[in-house]
């Protein structure tokens, strides 16, 4: 079975090893590039925590990210996390579940003047516990047009990517989707062959689930 891997790198080559150690194929496809944005380095006396949902903006935040890096931090996902841990921001929660749960979790340890740094194309607006949105990276639409073949499982890691997925695949009756949220399996619409979405929304999980989705 063929898996195909839509995300950009650096996550890309590290699922397709992830695939091939479980004994999948994994096929390349990234359909995005991700590039840093300039951004104006806030005042961390504003927040009281900081909210981060993709390790993307950890990698492209930048030398900035130091001026804020003594807030208590929210995370989605191991990945998240573990980029977090290493540029050496003081991790006080990990979300298990997307960003509506990150948000809860906010309201949950009491804090009430987040600042959310993110990508471009970012779900979350200011309100509730959040106090300001920045865009710190964007995802740039690539070139490639994806190759797919009747039989691939395509591994879709968000829902930009799976809107985008949609568009460019004519004949979905022959291609099985594995979402790592219900919120991006959504957005790949309906008619392919098969949707399956992980337990979990972790790289790890995706991948077990399209293991094992025959």
């Amino acid at each position: 079975m063929r898996i195909v891997v839509l995300r950009p790198e650096p996550g890309n080559s590290a699922t397709c090893a992830r695939i091939a150690q479980g004994g999948g194929t994994a096929i390349a496809m990234p359909l995005f590039e991700v590039a840093p944005l300039y951004w104006d380095t806030p005042d961390p006396a504003r927040f009281d925590s900081l909210l981060l949902t993709s390790a993307n903006a950890v990698r492209h935040a930048g030398a900035r990210l130091q001026s804020i890096a003594a807030l208590p931090t929210v995370v989605v996902g191991q990945a998240t996390a573990a980029a977090a841990s290493a540029a050496g921001l003081p991790i006080v929660g990990i979300g298990d579940s997307d960003a509506d749960a990150a948000v809860a979790a906010l309201d949950r340890l009491g804090f009430a003047r987040a600042l959310h740094l993110c990508g471009r194309d970012h779900l979350l607006r200011p309100g509730g516990p959040i106090a300001a949105v920045i865009a710190v990276y964007a995802s740039i639409e690539s070139a490639l047009c994806p190759a797919l073949l009747p039989g691939d499982t395509v591994l879709v890691h968000s829902p930009r990517a799976a809107r985008r997925l949609a568009a460019l695949t004519t004949d979905r009756a022959a291609i099985a989707i594995c979402a790592i949220s219900a919120r991006a399996a959504e957005a790949a619409g309906t008619g392919w062959r098969r949707i399956s979405v992980a337990p979990v929304p972790e790289d790890s999980a995706l991948i077990a689930t399209a293991l094992t989705a025959h």
